[in-house]
C-alpha cells in the first residue's frame, strides 16, 4: 500500500502554458460560473477548518447557480493537535454543488517518507510529525530513537491510519489549473516551465520563487511560507497565514476577475 501511495510523488499534469500571454493578478480570470476556495496550510487545527467551512457554505449561498470548488492547498497534518480529525473533516460528504481538490504539500510528503522508511525518515518527527502521531494515537517510545524504535513507531503508524486516509494521501495532486490560476503548495521553480515542474520545488520551494518578480502564464496560488497576512503580488497570492500558532486559517474565493478573502479570526 505504501508503495503505491508513493506513486503519487512524481510529476503532476498541470496544463501546458509554454508560450501563452503572460498573466498578471488583475487580468487573471476564472471560467464563467466558477466560484473557487484556495484554503491555506491546515496544520491540524481542526476547529479552524469547521469555522471557514461555514463561512464558505454562507459565502456559496450566495452563487446559487454557480460551480463551487474547495481546492485545499496542502499541509493538512503536524504542528496542530488534530491532523487525524482535520483529515475527516475534509473528507466528510460534499455539499451539493462543491467538488474538493486536494494538493499535496511538503508536511504530507514527509509523513510518507517516514511511513515508507522510518529511518531514513526520521526527521519528519522534528517539525511536527510527533503532533500527528499522537493524533492517530501512536506514542513515542521513551529515550532515544534509535532505528528499532522509529520501525516501530512506523508499523504503530501504518497500522493507526485508516484506509480512506491512506487513500486520501494516495490522491493527492501535484497542481491544479482553473482559468488564469495556477493553484500549488510552496511555488514554482521560475526556471521551469509550467509543465515541467518538479515535485520538489512544488512542495519545497521558498526564496526563488517568492523574490522574482516577472509574471508568468498563470497567477500562482500558494501556501507554505508563513506571513502576517495573505499576500497579493503581480504574479502570486500567498494564503499562509500560520493557523497552527495564530488562529487564522485564510482562503482565498475568486469568482470571473474578483478575489475576495475568507478566514477565521485572530
Amino acid at each position: 500500500m505504501i508503495k503505491k501511495i508513493l506513486k503519487r510523488l512524481g510529476y503532476g499534469s498541470a496544463s501546458s502554458a509554454t508560450g501563452e500571454q503572460q498573466v498578471d493578478i488583475d487580468g487573471a480570470r476564472l471560467p464563467e460560473n466558477i466560484r473557487a476556495y484556495a484554503i491555506g496550510d491546515i496544520h491540524g487545527r481542526r476547529d479552524l477548518l469547521e469555522t471557514l467551512l461555514k463561512s464558505i457554505l454562507t459565502d456559496a449561498a450566495k452563487y446559487p447557480e454557480s460551480e463551487k470548488q474547495l481546492i485545499y492547498l496542502g499541509d493538512y497534518v503536524d504542528r496542530g493537535p488534530e491532523s487525524r480529525e482535520t483529515i475527516d473533516t475534509i473528507l466528510q460528504p460534499l455539499p451539493a454543488g462543491f467538488s474538493r481538490i486536494t494538493l499535496m504539500g511538503n508536511h504530507e510528503e514527509a509523513m510518507l517518507g517516514f511511513l515508507a522508511d522510518p529511518v531514513e525518515g526520521a526527521a519528519w518527527l522534528q517539525f511536527g510529525g510527533a503532533e500527528t502521531l499522537l493524533s492517530y494515537g501512536v506514542s513515542m517510545p521513551p529515550g532515544i530513537p534509535t532505528p528499532s524504535k522509529l520501525r516501530q513507531i512506523g508499523k504503530a503508524l501504518q497500522d493507526a491510519l485508516p484506509q480512506e486516509h491512506l487513500e486520501f494521501f494516495a490522491q493527492l495532486k501535484d497542481t491544479h489549473i482553473l482559468g488564469d490560476y495556477m493553484f500549488v503548495h510552496a511555488g514554482i521553480s521560475p526556471e521551469r516551465p509550467l509543465t515541467r515542474q518538479r515535485p520538489e520545488d512544488l512542495r519545497w520551494i521558498r526564496d526563488a520563487f517568492l523574490t522574482h518578480g516577472d509574471l508568468y502564464g498563470k497567477v500562482i496560488v500558494h501556501g507554505h511560507t508563513i506571513t502576517e497576512s495573505w499576500e497579493f503580488h503581480p504574479n502570486r497570492i500567498g494564503v499562509d497565514t500560520g493557523a497552527y500558532f495564530s488562529g487564522q486559517l485564510t482562503c482565498l474565493a475568486l469568482r470571473d476577475g474578483e478575489r475576495e478573502i475568507l478566514h477565521t479570526k485572530r
